[in-house]
């Protein structure tokens, strides 16, 4: 039977492959590696070993170590989107800026064995893939989150919620630059409770500046 994996047309064969296979338990344990290894620090035969499947039966499930990569990386970076959607969606922009820094926060730092840490962060800071250009997927990604953040900010001058002066690029860019930062920190085992603190500093200190009577 043909089947079609991220544009990787392979024939699905179940010899080798457990019965009990768990596709998405499979994708956190190679995301895990793949986080602490970089792709090419992370070899076929680790991943074998470390996900219970033959070489055959990985290839059969994901076309390549190349698709495994490719989809550790779509999954866990589309839980950030999530979190961008569901912020913007709130009514007012002091508790949106809220929930992008501290709701990322807590999504940095999920336990392990749940969570394989910023692999955004570390998937375009360490080495990619010849056939997955995963660093322009997650540029599409952040460009995304940023404008759903920058049409947000725009709304909340038009209806009076921030100062007309405001500029809602530096805005928006000084907030990614805190959400950023806060990234890379956790993948360096900051602490969550640190993490917290920064971001809520960081919230307390633009919303003062942004509701300041010179601002």
């Amino acid at each position: 039977m043909e089947r079609t994996i991220y544009n990787a047309s392979v024939t699905e064969r179940n010899r080798g492959r457990p019965r009990a296979f768990d596709r998405d338990r499979a994708v956190l344990d190679a995301a895990r590696l793949f986080w602490r290894r970089g792709y090419s620090g992370t070899s076929t035969r680790t991943l074998t070993a470390a996900l219970g499947l033959s070489t055959s039966s990985l290839y059969a499930a994901f076309g390549s170590k190349a698709g495994l990569f490719e989809e550790a990386v779509r999954t866990y970076a589309e839980r950030y989107r999530e979190i961008y959607q569901q912020a913007v969606a709130e009514k007012d922009i002091q508790t949106v800026i809220e929930r992008i820094l501290t709701d990322s926060v807590h999504e940095f730092t999920q336990p392990s064995d749940t969570h394989p840490g910023c692999l955004i962060s570390s998937a375009v800071m360490t080495d990619s893939t010849s056939t997955l250009d995963t660093s322009a997927y997650v540029a599409e990604l952040h460009s995304s989150n940023e404008q759903a953040l920058l049409v947000r900010i725009e709304r909340a001058i038009q209806d009076g919620e921030l100062a007309a002066g405001t500029n809602a690029a530096v805005l928006t860019g000084l907030i990614q630059s805190v959400w950023h930062g806060l990234s890379v920190r956790s993948n360096v085992d900051t602490a969550r409770e640190d993490l917290l603190a920064t971001a809520q500093l960081a919230h307390q200190l633009i919303c003062q500046q942004l509701t300041s009577p010179t601002s």
